[in-house]
């Protein structure tokens, strides 16, 4: 092992840290990944100007990870105290009374409510919940002949639903996704992170006030018992899993529809391969790339790579898995893609994000079965931040529709 190996983690000096954000690694993350791994499976990286961090690179030490809260644990007071309120990427990695940052039996109390929930959701119903709401959208711009499916589709469609599957009224749902948006991109990080809190206090005032038959009613009714503010943070985790990965997942599976023959040649047949297209994305371009965010309490010797205390060690999804190791040419069918995580703190929700994502998919190619990209694909932009793969527009062109009555 290397010098540079062993000293992957370290928080200051040589190696050089690579930078997750600004515009060239939103472009081409996987030549960054490509150069990390020079380092092996952990790699140094800065989150954002001058906050150091590890990032996990392959498959197998990121499994292991994932499934070890107890070593590696969700949440460090510690490091919220280093980088400070205004640090641009604490609201996504900061402790929060919600099933992502909590550990044991208070992370099994917490989940259990988001499980038992969720499972009250009727798959029949979601899917034509998706559905309608598609056509509603679709029916917006059909005629046109053009659009744009980031601005009119993909980030409006998961918001639809999230608010019908929680009983949302829309102007909180809006404002939700405002909050979201910001701290996923790093930007405006701290306003997006009080606006969050105002909108999931609104939401919860107004479900307590107007129960229904709705996951935010069911979870306020579960034996668990989880006060306001336990609410309000399930709730933040909730739309931060259900809307912004969820949009990335629509958009990302459209244009590798649109763009690679192995998938886009089959089109005009007739056979849309959906699924095989989102078993592709989120094996190779998760919507949530780098994640999984952990604190080792102490120092710790890992794979023979030093870990420091209070240091965030994240997970790439993305790297992971492309680990070479890992490699393999067929994806179709294959769920083993760590893209919603693993351990204690997988995804409760994988399959309603599926459902979701295809049924959007197939409806607008069902409706516009002529759409193509309307530039270059090496045109597109990507957003910027360290945690997602999010395009910030998808120009299509199509020839117009009637719109439904």
């Amino acid at each position: 092992m290397t010098t540079d190996q062993q000293h992957a983690g370290r928080p200051y000096g040589e190696p050089e840290r690579i930078a997750l954000y600004g515009p060239e690694f939103a472009k081409d993350p996987q030549s960054a990944y490509a150069r990390m791994r020079e380092h092996g499976d952990f790699a140094p990286v800065e989150l954002s100007p001058g906050v150091p961090a590890t990032l996990v690179l392959g498959y197998d030490a990121a499994l292991e990870i994932l499934r070890d809260p107890a070593t590696f644990p969700r949440c460090s007071e510690v490091w919220e105290e280093r980088v400070g309120p205004e640090c641009p990427v604490l609201p996504m990695m900061m402790s929060r009374p919600n099933a992502l940052f909590t550990n044991g039996g208070v992370h099994a109390r917490l989940r259990s409510v988001i499980v038992d929930s969720l499972d009250r959701v009727d798959p029949v119903s979601l899917r034509e919940n998706v559905g309608r709401g598609a056509d509603s959208l679709i029916d917006r711009f059909a005629a046109d002949g053009k659009a744009d499916l980031i601005g009119q589709y993909a980030r409006t469609l998961p918001l639809l639903v999230f608010n019908a599957m929680f009983g949302c009224p829309r102007e909180i749902g809006d404002k939700l996704v405002r909050g979201m948006s910001a701290i996923f991109d790093t930007v405006s990080a701290e306003e997006g992170n009080a606006l969050l809190a105002e909108a999931t206090g609104e939401l919860v005032a107004y479900k307590r006030a107007k129960p229904g038959a709705d996951v935010t009613s069911w979870m306020m009714s579960h034996p668990a018992g989880l006060d306001d503010l336990e609410m309000a943070h399930q709730l933040i985790l909730l739309v931060g899993a259900g809307t912004e990965p969820e949009q990335n997942l629509v958009a990302n599976g459209i244009l590798l529809l649109l763009s690679d023959d192995r998938f886009g040649g089959d089109l005009s047949g007739g056979a849309l391969p959906v699924e095989d297209a989102l078993d592709e994305i989120l094996w190779t371009d998760p919507p949530m790339a780098n994640y999984g965010t952990t604190f080792p309490r102490q120092d710790i010797d890992f794979h023979g790579y030093r870990l420091p205390a209070h240091q965030p060690v994240l997970v790439s999804y993305a790297a992971a898995n492309t680990d070479p190791s890992r490699a393999s040419a067929d994806r179709k069918g294959n769920r083993a893609h760590l893209s919603y995580a693993g351990g204690p703190h997988t995804c409760p929700a994988k399959s309603h994000s599926r459902l979701i994502a295809s049924v959007a998919i197939e409806k607008l190619l069902d409706r516009l079965p002529d759409v193509e990209l309307a530039v270059p694909v090496e045109h597109l932009e990507w957003r910027p931040g360290p945690f997602h793969r999010a395009l910030t527009a998808l120009p299509v062109s199509f020839p117009p529709d009637q719109v439904r009555p």
